[in-house]
């Protein structure tokens, strides 16, 4: 009775833990839910709760190389499967997801520490996960260098037919700005692409690294105040 009494509480641990995560994922809308996460996490413990019982039940001496965290072990390899389904690549300029796969694969491994009865360690781990995804970024970013305030910005411009790219080029690097926020309003090109366009224009693709306090507005409006530019498209990557 006390073991059947046990098995529900892991159970339903399991199933809390990865509420929790599930929850902290959802309300930033990403790849891992609120279901997917107590899927994943009550699935690892019981697959764990399976194995060690599995183990107290049938091992012996006609089975004396039996291995309690066999099957455990499958979970922690097995689930990078789906970890690898929410891992996104956005028009090869960005790739996103790699936080909820993740928290995908710790998901499982809380599920595992729960089976094998490490019910403190799991409830650390939790609040460790949540404090690390939400928290301790922001920590870093404040008292950290400059450029771990920066983010990654995709523009595409297309410009006339008698505009100047270097110039743009220039012009969006802000180097020759000056003052005490001539810094902090620079961007870096990381990636360049020109195409020719229709009637002699130009189409400029490039990622550049914009600071985290300019907004996607501003620097929309900034480069629509350039010469000859026709139309501009930014995106946050």
């Amino acid at each position: 009775m006390y073991n059947e009494l046990e098995m529900v509480l892991k159970l339903c641990l399991a199933l809390l833990f990865g509420l929790f995560i599930g929850i902290d994922r959802q309300l930033k809308q990403k790849p891992l839910g609120i279901k997917t996460s107590m899927v994943i996490c009550i699935a690892s413990c019981l697959v764990t709760i399976v194995s060690i019982e599995a183990f107290a039940k049938f091992a012996g001496p006609d089975h004396p190389n039996m291995d309690p965290m066999r099957l455990a072990a499958q979970i922690v390899s097995g689930i990078g499967f789906l970890g690898a389904g929410a891992i996104l690549r956005r028009s090869n300029e960005g790739i996103s997801g790699l936080t909820s796969a993740a928290m995908i694969w710790a998901a499982s491994g809380i599920g595992i520490a729960i089976g094998t009865g490490f019910y403190l360690e799991a409830g650390l781990t939790v609040i460790l996960l949540i404090l690390s995804v939400n928290f301790v970024p922001y920590v870093i970013k404040w008292i950290g260098p400059y450029k771990l305030n920066q983010r990654d910005v995709s523009l595409k411009i297309v410009m006339e037919d008698h505009g100047n790219v270097t110039e743009l080029i220039r012009i969006i690097e802000r180097k020759d700005d000056k003052g005490r926020k001539a810094k902090a309003n620079q961007h870096r090109i990381r990636r360049l692409k020109i195409k020719d366009l229709e009637e002699g224009r130009q189409r400029v693709d490039m990622v550049i690294t914009a600071s985290e306090k300019e907004y996607t507005t501003e620097l929309y409006h900034f480069l629509r105040t350039i010469d000859h530019v026709i139309s501009v498209e930014v995106e946050n990557l």
